[in-house]
């Protein structure tokens, strides 16, 4: 990748990591899918009367807009709400990542390394280790939830390399208009009008500012960023980088929202990682080992 676009896709999981302490916030005065679709409904509006319709098949454009906005985050701020903490959330959601690879491999024909799988294996055990430490039933129906969320972005990534040239921000806009009328209709019918009406009363300058957030660097800069990325190279080179989300969220949840570090957490955190570098670099790292047995 080139290194600016290095920069960028960095930029992107940096602000998607402290999105979750946002979302914690956020989730104390409003009901989950309420939420969601306020996010999505500032993230289309006004700048669909502004920016066309982009240039993919509708049923392409109309998957894509499901599985990443309404799918992916009507399940992780559910699991948010039931309890899972932010730092986790960033760093089980990042499952997408392996997914992704694998839904690559089985559909598009894109070849996995044995680096990636045994980088996969890796992680998982990290995951496996958050998944032993929860101890109440609803943290463990959010876990599952945001487990669901991370199929659902993976899904998303397939769907977006399906696409030919077109414009992210057209995309992501366009995107979140489609997530409103099913979150809203979920919302209505699962959390009811009454609920919706008193949150939307109740809220301050703080929830305002939380749904924003959600909306503008978040949605569209962030998401803007992935599918430009995600169109120029292949899934299995960009998706790892989504696996810095955990740094970013882990650390915001902790000197924000005052999360504990437990070393079981440290350890779980540093195995992610250590998948996410084998990933992304193990073939330059093998080609560098070569150059000095070469040399030597």
């Amino acid at each position: 990748m080139r290194f600016a676009h290095i920069l960028l896709a960095v930029l992107a999981v940096t602000i998607w990591g402290f999105n979750f302490v946002v979302i914690k916030i956020g989730l104390q005065g409003m009901p989950p899918l309420f939420f969601t679709t306020l996010r999505f409904i500032f993230a289309a509006l006004p700048l669909v009367f502004f920016v066309p319709r982009p240039a993919v098949r509708w049923e392409l454009l109309v998957g894509w807009g499901l599985m990443q906005f309404a799918v992916q985050f009507g399940l992780l701020f559910v699991g948010m709400k039931l309890g899972m903490p932010a730092g986790l959330s960033s760093l089980v959601i990042q499952l997408q990542a392996f997914f992704t690879i694998g839904l690559a491999w089985w559909l598009l024909k894109e070849k996995a390394r044995f680096t990636q799988l045994f980088g996969a294996g890796i992680a998982l055990a990290g995951m496996g280790i958050v998944a032993w430490h929860l101890d109440t039933p609803s943290t463990l129906i959010g876990l599952m939830l945001v487990v669901g969320a991370a199929v659902a972005w993976a899904v998303a990534n397939v769907l977006t390399k399906q696409m030919k040239a077109v414009h992210p921000m057209s995309l992501v806009v366009w995107g979140s208009l489609i997530a409103v009328p099913p979150l809203f209709a979920t919302a209505l019918l699962v959390e009811g009008p009454r609920s919706m009406a008193v949150a939307l009363g109740a809220m301050n300058t703080l929830s305002w500012a939380t749904v924003l957030f959600q909306s503008y660097p978040n949605t569209l800069l962030g998401f803007g960023i992935w599918s430009m990325l995600m169109r120029r190279y292949p899934a299995s080179q960009v998706a790892p980088f989504a696996l810095l989300v955990p740094v970013a969220g882990m650390l915001s949840g902790t000197l924000v929202l005052h999360e504990g570090m437990e070393p079981w957490k440290v350890t779980a955190g540093v195995l992610v990682l250590a998948g996410l570098t084998l990933n992304q670099f193990a073939s330059r790292l093998r080609g560098w080992i070569a150059r000095i047995v070469v040399r030597t």
